[in-house]
């Protein structure tokens, strides 16, 4: 994309959904910090150019462990996804609250670094969250900083960027004040395009009598577009190992019609999970449900069974040679709390063709050789 690769910094990076997608966007990776040891070993096993750190970001010393690690190397973006739960309310104007934890760890590395852009995702509610206030927290804290804040107007829906997945989540994309706002890209896929759970997996090997086993073949060819993209690069079958459920689990889920849930399963049966996930089994003619960092709610549209972790990263977007490490629970749950890497492909594109645009003349923000200096991309 550029002679001059931008240097990412990736926060919460799990096993790195999100710098999977700015890789493939021809970013340069530099640095994933997080508290979850399996998910790091994930992630630089398959970000082998990329540096890790172990740390709690939510204390005091983590900035300056980051600063350590990545030592001369500048930060062009940083990026990532911290959970909010904690969120105080003390003042409108700043979540600059010792309690907001998590997003100050974002807050203290933009402010550190500097960089010419900043990215951050969450989950839909957090628009909504005490009527809003945070959101705007949020906003007027980065632009007191000197960052343009665009957010998306709505979550944005992975299955719309070519995700088989109908996961939403917001997204704050903060560009450095002089350069311009940046601009979400459109859905690339409609409704009646979206890659679908049977174009998603139906090459995998069934598994149906295999549990526990780990086997390595394929014994399909690709059967979709998706899979080919999916197998690229990829000649073993990783992560492909199915749970081992008893008789009467098996029979419950084979009561749930393909796409239906506990609310289509005969009076008295499946009685100990009713909540709204519950017995979900996938439809192969749609995206999925949310992958969640679980793996008892929801079943294959054909067999009776969960899906395996390389299913569910599938789902995700993830390709087959990005391989999980660690217990298949620690796997389950690195795949779930990722963002796609196809949805965060998208999105990094997006932040490049801004700078870009902006280098180019097409967006007139500023002396224009000034720029180029300044961006030197």
């Amino acid at each position: 994309m550029s002679e001059t690769k931008l240097n990412v910094l990736d926060l919460f990076c799990g096993c790195g959904g999100l710098s999977q997608g700015f890789l493939d966007a021809d970013y340069n990776v530099i640095l994933g910090v997080d508290f979850e040891e399996a998910a790091l070993k994930t992630f630089k096993h398959n970000h082998k150019d990329s540096d890790v750190l172990l740390a709690d970001l939510s204390k005091e010393e983590a900035i300056d462990e980051i600063a350590e690690s990545i030592g001369n190397q500048k930060v062009d973006i940083v990026i990532g996804g911290p959970p909010c739960q904690g969120f105080s309310l003390t003042g409108s104007r700043d979540i600059n609250d010792t309690r907001n934890t998590l997003y100050l760890a974002v807050v203290k590395a933009v402010r550190k670094f500097r960089p010419k852009a900043f990215l951050i995702e969450n989950v839909p509610g957090i628009a909504t969250l005490y009527n809003g206030t945070v959101k705007q927290q949020i906003i007027n804290t980065f632009e007191d900083m000197g960052y343009n804040v665009s957010v998306s107007p709505k979550p944005l829906l992975a299955a719309d960027y070519g995700v088989p997945q109908m996961r939403k989540r917001m997204f704050f994309v903060g560009i450095e004040k002089g350069y311009g706002s940046f601009e979400f890209p459109e859905p690339k896929y409609t409704p009646e395009r979206y890659v679908t759970c049977s174009e998603a997996i139906n090459d995998l090997p069934s598994r149906e009598n295999e549990f526990g086993l780990e086997k390595d073949e394929y014994v399909k060819q690709p059967q979709s577009q998706y899979q080919e993209i999916m197998r690229k690069n990829s000649n073993k079958l990783y992560n492909h190992v199915a749970s081992k459920h008893t008789d009467q689990v098996k029979w419950v889920i084979s009561q749930v019609p393909e796409g239906g849930n506990h609310k289509d399963l005969p009076p008295g049966v499946g009685d100990s999970r009713k909540f709204n996930e519950a017995w979900t089994r996938y439809n192969s003619k749609k995206p999925s449900r949310t992958i969640d960092t679980g793996h008892r709610n929801h079943f294959h549209y054909k067999y009776n069974r969960v899906p395996t972790v390389r299913e569910n990263a599938r789902l995700q977007s993830f390709r087959d040679d990005f391989v999980f490490l660690g217990t298949r629970t620690q796997q389950n749950r690195q795949v779930g709390n990722a963002v796609p890497p196809l949805l965060s492909f998208n999105l990094a594109k997006a932040i490049h063709q801004h700078f870009q645009d902006v280098k180019n003349g097409t967006k007139k923000v500023k002396d224009i050789e000034q720029l180029n200096l300044e961006l030197n991309i």
